[in-house]
């Protein structure tokens, strides 16, 4: 079992492809009212949380919901890809602005685990575009990007098991 210490409040940042867990793992460690989920702000927005032209809206609507949360002293957890330094920016802009820390949960599953949780659910994006957060996520962490970002800890999770096992021990802050 992996433990991980968590100041509260902080930022969270659930880092993977489609498909890679994020979601599921974030629902176990957090209550609801502490996610923000790319695919509920598009569902919310849309009525389909595939719906991508509501993608810009919804991150417009997490980073509004971000600042207030920050503001009032409230971890919060960005379930999104955030496989690009582009996807992490304003997320760890708000966490700066705030004085939080911004923590990092990696999944990093191989690809036949990935390919195959997308073909089994809900919202199935594909190959094409699991392949594509692959290869974004590999970029990310080969150049060390998270730590540079200023990202601290980074936890990177390579399979089902360790996600798991993996557990939180918050410290309020």
């Amino acid at each position: 079992m992996v433990q991980i210490k968590l100041p509260d409040p902080a930022v969270v940042l659930m880092i993977g492809p489609a498909g890679s867990g994020k979601s599921t793992l974030a629902s176990r460690l957090f209550s609801p009212d502490e996610i923000l989920s790319s695919d509920a702000f598009r569902a919310a927005i849309a009525g389909d949380p595939r719906d991508q032209r509501a993608t810009g809206a919804a991150f417009r609507a997490i980073g509004r919901t971000l600042e207030r949360r920050l503001a009032a002293g409230r971890l919060t957890v960005i379930d999104a890809t955030n496989v690009r330094a582009a996807d992490r920016r304003p997320w760890l802009a708000a966490a700066r602005r705030h004085g939080l820390t911004a923590m990092a949960i990696v999944l990093d599953l191989p690809a036949d685990v990935v390919m195959a949780q997308d073909a089994g659910r809900d919202r199935v994006v594909g190959a094409e575009i699991v392949e594509r957060h692959r290869a974004a996520l590999r970029r990310t962490l080969d150049r060390a990007e998270l730590g540079r970002e200023g990202v601290d800890p980074v936890v990177v999770l390579r399979t089902t098991d360790e996600a798991r096992a993996l557990t939180l021990a918050r410290t309020r802050v």
